[in-house]
């Protein structure tokens, strides 16, 4: 929906929605499920930074459930997801698989990360690259 003054952004089949909508339901039931228990019941002797990173993925999993119903609003989220999977997997999982390093945990970690190659193909990059890329910037202050 744009108002007159706003360009047109591509159309996107509706199946390619739900499987955004489904992308964002695993993420909000399977990853919170995890996280959510292991903040519950598992968090007293962890370390600073595995509580915080806990935290902040327990966050994602609630504001995935707006993924669900608003997936094309949500995009972003799915884009950071994305992202941040992404610069593991190419930054620390191949490095280490390359130099010989591999062990349990960062198989353990990869298994986690490696499902997100699926939304490589459903995002609709035509509507990504119209909304946030070629789309006029927002005003920085109101005209006078």
């Amino acid at each position: 929906m744009s108002s007159p003054g706003e360009p047109r952004l591509p159309a996107i089949p509706l199946w390619r929605i739900n499987a955004i909508r489904f992308l964002f339901l695993l993420m909000a039931l399977v990853m919170g499920s995890f996280v959510w228990r292991q903040l519950l019941f598992d968090w007293a002797d962890w370390p600073l930074w595995k509580g915080v990173g806990k935290s902040m993925l327990a966050a994602l999993a609630l504001i995935s459930l707006l993924g669900v119903r608003y997936p094309l609003q949500m995009l972003p989220l799915m884009l950071y997801e994305m992202a941040w999977k992404t610069v593991w997997l190419t930054l620390i999982a191949l490095r280490a698989w390359q130099a010989g390093h591999w062990n349990a945990e960062l198989g353990s970690m990869f298994e986690d990360c490696i499902g997100i190659v699926i939304a490589y193909f459903v995002m609709p990059w035509r509507y990504v690259w119209a909304r946030y890329v070629t789309q006029p910037m927002e005003p920085v202050r109101r005209a006078a």
